[in-house]
C-alpha cells in the first residue's frame, strides 16, 4: 500500500516539545508524479511550507539504492519533516528508477548513474512547473555523483542556483566533472564526515580544489550516514544556512515546537 502522507495525525501538545528522529512538523504533503523524457514514471512527495512564502526548494538526491539508499534515507526524511515549517523550505523527495520506498517503487531499474540523468532533469522540470523558487540540489552519497555529473550541465544548470554534496565519494563522478562546475561558478558546498568511508575532508579539500566556488566543510565525528540526531541537525542547519536569506540563525534550527505535531510511524 503506498504511503500517504494526509495520514498523519497532528495533535496540539499542552508546552512545547522536543522535535525527534519522528516528529513531524506541519506542511503541506502530497505525493507526487514525476515523468522523465525516456518514459518513466518516478514516485515521490512535495512538502511545501502551510503558508508564507517558500524560502528555497530542495531537490534531493538520494544514496545509493542498491545499498538501501531511498527517498526515505533519515536525513532527506528529516528535512520533510521539519524545514517546512522551521524554514519556509520546500523539499522535494523522489525515488530514483527502479527504486522502492513506502511511497511506491518507480519504473525502471537501476543504471548505474547513466540513465538516472533523465532522473534529475525531470525532477528539476517538475520543480520549474510546479513555480517553486531558489532551487538547490541536494545530493548524499550516490545522490552527489548525479549532482556533480549533470546539475552544471544544461538544462538542469540554468534551473539551479547551486548543489550541496552530503558524504561524496567521488567514483562515478570525475575530474571533468569538477571542472564543469568550476566553470558554471555556481556556488558548491561539500559537507565531508570526519570518518567517511570513501573519502574524508584532506582527501575532499584536494579534489574539490579544482572547484574554486567550493566550500568544503569536514564534520567532526560525522561518518558517512550522518547517523543521530547530532550529525542529522548539523546538516539541516548547514543546508538552511546555504539556501536561504536568514539561515538558521546563531543557534540553529529550533529545536523544540510549541505548535500542532505528529509522530511518524514509517
Amino acid at each position: 500500500m503506498t504511503f500517504d502522507p494526509s495520514s498523519y495525525v497532528f495533535s496540539q501538545p499542552s508546552e512545547a516539545t522536543a522535535i525527534r528522529a519522528s516528529t513531524v512538523l506541519p506542511a503541506r504533503r502530497e505525493n507526487i508524479e514525476i515523468h522523465t523524457e525516456d518514459g518513466r514514471t518516478l514516485v515521490g512527495e512535495l512538502a511545501l511550507p502551510e503558508s508564507g512564502e517558500i524560502s528555497a526548494t530542495l531537490i534531493t538526491l538520494h544514496p545509493l539504492p542498491t545499498h538501501g539508499g531511498f527517498m526515505d534515507s533519515h536525513v532527506y526524511r528529516k528535512a520533510s519533516y521539519r524545514l517546512p515549517a522551521l524554514a519556509g523550505v520546500a523539499v522535494l523527495r523522489f525515488n530514483t528508477r527502479g527504486t522502492s520506498s513506502p511511497r511506491g517503487t518507480s519504473d525502471g531499474q537501476f543504471e548505474e548513474g547513466i540513465g538516472e540523468r533523465h532522473d534529475v532533469e525531470a525532477a528539476v522540470r517538475f520543480a520549474v512547473e510546479r513555480g517553486l523558487p531558489n532551487r538547490w540540489l541536494v545530493g548524499w552519497s550516490f545522490g552527489t555523483e548525479l549532482a556533480l555529473m549533470y546539475g552544471a550541465v544544461e538544462p538542469v544548470a540554468s534551473q539551479v542556483e547551486g548543489a550541496i554534496l552530503l558524504s561524496p565519494p567521488l567514483h562515478r563522478a570525475t575530474d571533468a566533472h569538477l571542472q564543469l562546475w568550476a566553470e558554471s561558478g555556481k556556488p558548491l558546498t561539500v559537507l565531508v564526515p570526519e570518518h567517511d568511508d570513501y573519502l574524508r575532508p584532506a582527501a575532499a579539500s584536494a579534489r574539490f580544489s579544482l572547484v574554486p566556488q567550493a566550500r568544503v566543510v569536514g564534520v567532526d565525528g560525522a561518518k558517512h550516514l550522518w547517523v543521530g540526531e547530532k550529525q542529522a541537525a548539523r546538516v539541516l542547519n548547514e543546508i538552511v544556512d546555504d539556501v536561504t536569506r536568514d539561515g538558521s540563525g546563531s543557534a540553529g534550527l529550533a529545536q523544540e515546537w510549541s505548535g500542532p505535531a505528529a509522530t511518524a510511524t514509517v
